[in-house]
């Protein structure tokens, strides 16, 4: 066969079988990402959805990711100028679709006596909770010898009873109606720990069991239970993060800095609370081997835990 009859027929092909292929395939592509998005319409229109930590980071992505599909947003945080840009973000939108109107409550996740009143004002403002993400919570960055109990303290109650304080006052309606959705935003180190995260890791360790536990009563009453493990996040989570002497931490580590964008991640996570998932570990590669190392060969993982702390 000549050259020049190759290329015809090289052109033949991709006329006649080429194009109608990738016509084809672009539109199955096409029609499976209309049918993905009126699954997840239809499962969160008008639904409730309660997010601590919601005026940055994860949070702010979640609020955009569930307001897109028609959801009644709780936007909960401390910080009330940054809730309320969350909201007009939102509100700017003008999706073509319906939407419900965002809420703003304020809400200080390590003042425990106030989170049974923070839950009683959503049911009074909305009359239900659908579904609660626990998202809010603190990091912390320093060695346990030169780390105060108080930063140990300030985070366990933040990220940790915080959760709990909330789930437990959402929770009693949830049964009566045999309806709901709690989430905990946890992370790849309430899976694995690390040097310099003690205060974290244990209060994302704490959160964990605390979710297992609860899936395991709330089966009963048809009550769901999700825990997600994001791993790096490209967030301003370790500018925030406490140091051992309680000061932030104002340093952006480079791996939080090369993480998942919150779009990405809150755009997974949406789609893992659509279908009930019971957990989501959500990371690169690195950490899901030192999970999987943890497991399976934990002398291994001990070992190289304590290189990275002689490092650091």
């Amino acid at each position: 066969m000549t050259p020049r009859s190759s290329l015809v027929s090289a052109s033949w092909y991709f006329k006649y079988l080429g194009i109608p292929l990738t016509v084809g395939v672009i539109n199955i592509m096409f029609n499976l990402c209309r049918s993905t998005q009126r699954r997840l319409r239809a499962a969160l229109e008008g639904k409730v959805v309660v997010i601590t930590g919601a005026s940055s980071g994860i949070g702010e992505a979640l609020a955009h990711a569930f307001y897109e599909q028609g959801s009644k947003v709780v936007l909960a945080a401390r910080r009330e100028t940054e809730l309320n840009r969350v909201k007009n973000d939102l509100i700017s939108k003008n999706l073509t679709l319906p939407t419900e109107e965002p809420v703003v409550i304020l809400l200080d996740l390590s003042d425990l006596e106030t989170l049974e009143g923070f839950i009683q004002k959503v049911y009074d403002m909305c009359g239900r909770i659908d579904i609660l993400i626990n998202n809010g919570g603190i990091s912390h960055r320093g060695a346990i010898l030169h780390t105060k109990f108080e930063v140990d303290k300030k985070i366990m109650s933040v990220n940790y009873f915080g959760a709990v304080v909330l789930t437990k006052a959402a929770l009693p309606k949830m049964v009566e109606r045999r309806s709901g959705h709690i989430v905990f935003v946890s992370s790849v180190q309430g899976l694995i720990a690390i040097p310099d995260r003690s205060a974290y890791a244990a209060s994302k360790h704490a959160m964990q069991a605390f979710g297992d536990s609860l899936r395991a009563e709330m089966k009963q009453h048809n009550i769901d239970v999700t825990v997600m493990s994001p791993g790096y996040v490209r967030t301003a989570v370790s500018l925030h993060a406490l140091s051992g002497s309680g000061e932030p931490h104002a340093v952006m580590d480079p791996n939080t800095a090369a993480g998942f964008s919150p779009e990405y991640t809150a755009r997974k996570m949406l789609e893992s609370i659509v279908r009930k998932d019971k957990e989501l570990v959500l990371s690169q590669f690195i950490p899901k081997v030192t999970i999987l190392l943890r497991h399976s060969l934990p002398s291994m993982y001990f070992w190289v835990m304590a290189r990275r702390a002689n490092k650091t």
